[in-house]
């Protein structure tokens, strides 16, 4: 796992488009440095553990959406919510979902084909507009919302979104939605399964910032030296607080264990 990665690696020299997902895009924000080491010189970050739960919820959301895609009526969520929408139906939907594909664009500029899987897309149709949705799901007591600091990465994957889909020619809106999917803790049993509250909170995206942040990523990945750390990345940290005691150990300062 942790060998040097030979393949998808930025070469200054190529003149064919790098491909480049919307995850990967988040960890520049997070990390330059880290970005680096992963996508040019081929050292990714430790993976960390599948949400298998998570990805379950996302699972049967879609699969319950579907339903009423295909009958192009409004699932109950839409109308407790009394949103005007129905479930977009598009040929390229699955497509658009799947890891590794989703929607893709070409950024000239940069010559970065940006990439990004949606969890799902509602139309109105009265306006004709789209409007990008993003499934969630956690177990916690107390409220849900999507307005905490650490949930940034959360608000810029819906205006990554948004943007890619207006690259391609899409009208969208501004107000994207959350579905958030909260476990139930205050059950009298467990008795097998769990429980949910779901509710959607509205979100108005801004994507101003992503041209300016592609090209960021293009100079970054165009030099011959490791950007600086982010201040706040804990694999750095990590790097570098082992990388003295193990210096300190072999010059006999220390020892490891």
């Amino acid at each position: 796992m942790y060998s040097l990665r030979t393949r998808n690696l930025f070469k200054p020299e190529s003149k064919e488009p790098f491909k480049l997902s919307r995850s990967r895009i988040e960890n520049f924000l997070r990390c330059p440095r880290c970005f680096y080491l992963d996508r040019r010189l081929g050292v990714d970050q430790p993976q960390g553990f599948p949400f298998n739960l998570n990805s379950a919820v996302d699972h049967l959301l879609k699969k319950e959406f579907d339903v009423h895609r295909a009958r192009q009526t409004a699932h109950p969520l839409m109308t407790a919510y009394k949103l005007p929408l129905v479930p977009f139906r598009h040929e390229k939907m699955d497509e658009w979902r799947e890891n590794f594909v989703g929607v893709q664009y070409l950024h000239e500029a940069t010559n970065l084909l940006i990439t990004g899987a949606v969890d799902d897309l509602w139309l109105n149709p009265a306006t004709k507009e789209i409007h990008v949705v993003d499934y969630k799901a956690t177990s916690k007591d107390g409220d849900v919302g999507i307005d905490a600091e650490w949930q940034q990465g959360y608000r810029n994957q819906m205006e990554m979104y948004q943007w890619l889909l207006r690259r391609n020619g899409f009208d969208v809106s501004n107000t994207g939605y959350f579905v958030y999917a909260n476990g139930r803790r205050d059950t009298a049993a467990f008795d097998g399964k769990l429980e949910f509250d779901v509710k959607v909170f509205p979100y108005e995206g801004s994507d101003i910032w992503i041209d300016a942040v592609l090209q960021k990523i293009k100079e970054c990945l165009s030099k011959e030296e490791l950007p600086n750390a982010a201040e706040t990345c804990d694999h750095c940290a990590y790097r570098a607080a082992a990388h003295a005691v193990e210096k300190n150990a072999v010059s006999g300062q220390t020892t490891l264990f």
